[in-house]
């Protein structure tokens, strides 16, 4: 259970990164936020970020093989970067029209899963 239960955290705490890196580009694209001072907008981006590390970290203490989850601290960092890449493409393609999945984003992204793939290989 807890591997599935690092996957999930860390699913959310990617979600809620995409969206402190990436959001605040939509949020000025709308008219929403485009005279903020750069500052608000970091400041509006750590708020969002802090959530991301409520459960990211938690997500590493549950999936580390030392504390009893499954996981190795190296493939902790791969499967999030599977993730990460995985959530960055579904909202960039809702949330940004223009952004659309090509060939050679496929490629990059099967290349990804075959690291995950090595990853685990003993």
């Amino acid at each position: 259970m807890s591997a599935f239960y690092t996957i999930i955290l860390l699913i959310i705490s990617n979600t809620f990164m995409t969206l402190a890196w990436y959001g605040h580009l939509k949020l000025q694209q709308t008219g929403r936020i485009s005279h903020w001072p750069l500052i608000g907008v970091i400041l509006f981006s750590w708020f969002i970020a802090l959530a991301e590390y409520m459960c990211q970290v938690p997500a590493n203490r549950i999936g580390f093989r030392e504390n009893g989850g499954p996981f190795s601290l190296m493939q902790l960092k791969v499967i999030q970067e599977a993730l990460s890449l995985i959530v960055f493409t579904v909202i960039a393609t809702f949330m940004f029209r223009g952004e659309q999945l090509q060939w050679n984003h496929v490629v990059a992204f099967f290349c990804i899963m075959l690291a995950v793939f090595f990853a685990f290989l003993k």
